[in-house]
């Protein structure tokens, strides 16, 4: 039995330092990954992998926020090498993810913003907003996943693990706890620890 007035409730300040503290490490593993394993990233170039490149780092890094160029650059290369689209789970998850977050952010613009609904209205969609927010997050990051996944069994990574191999695997679980973290945050109670 915990001592009176003692609490051993977490609050989402630490959890927040944590979830950027993960979101740094992340982009590290997936700029070396990148930039020393697989030549680089371009929006223009003769080898068409550094056209690919360009999704894996602006849809981690940017997660929804780049998610379109990421988007653009995987259409890209999948029209000038004439690979079919729109076939894995992981580019489902995405274009799922991608417009669920322009949904979510039309709504929440008209609704909290411009030109805002009635503070009865606004207090009532709030808890569903963040929960939708929330949802829409965690959905990216399983397409954050499953494109991990989807281009270590492509590189032929998963025959015999090696550096590179590490580093992906490694990208993948920081993503989860990343994941883990963010909805932690959002969800425990605001204060000082």
């Amino acid at each position: 039995m915990a001592p009176r007035g003692r609490s051993y409730q977490l609050y989402a300040a630490p959890v927040t330092i944590l979830a950027h503290l993960i979101a740094i490490t992340v982009t590290v593993l997936v700029l070396v990954w990148l930039l020393k394993f697989e030549g680089g990233f371009a929006f223009k170039s003769g080898n068409k992998l550094k056209i690919f490149n360009l999704h894996p780092f602006l849809m981690v890094v940017g997660l929804i926020i780049f998610g379109g160029e990421g988007t653009y650059a995987v259409f890209k290369f999948k029209d000038e090498t004439g690979t079919k689209d729109l076939v894995s789970l992981h580019t489902w998850l995405g274009i799922i993810a991608i417009s669920a977050y322009g949904l979510q952010f039309v709504l929440g613009f008209f609704t909290f913003f411009f030109p805002g609904a009635a503070m009865p209205t606004r207090g009532s969609l709030l808890p569903w907003h963040t929960y939708f927010g929330t949802v829409i997050f965690l959905l990216a990051v399983c397409a954050a996943e499953t494109g991990l996944i989807q281009r270590f069994i492509g590189l032929g990574l998963a025959l015999k693990l090696n550096q590179e191999g590490l580093i992906v695997n490694f990208t993948g679980l920081l993503i989860f706890l990343f994941g883990v973290s963010v909805t932690l945050s959002v969800i425990l109670p605001r204060g000082s620890y």
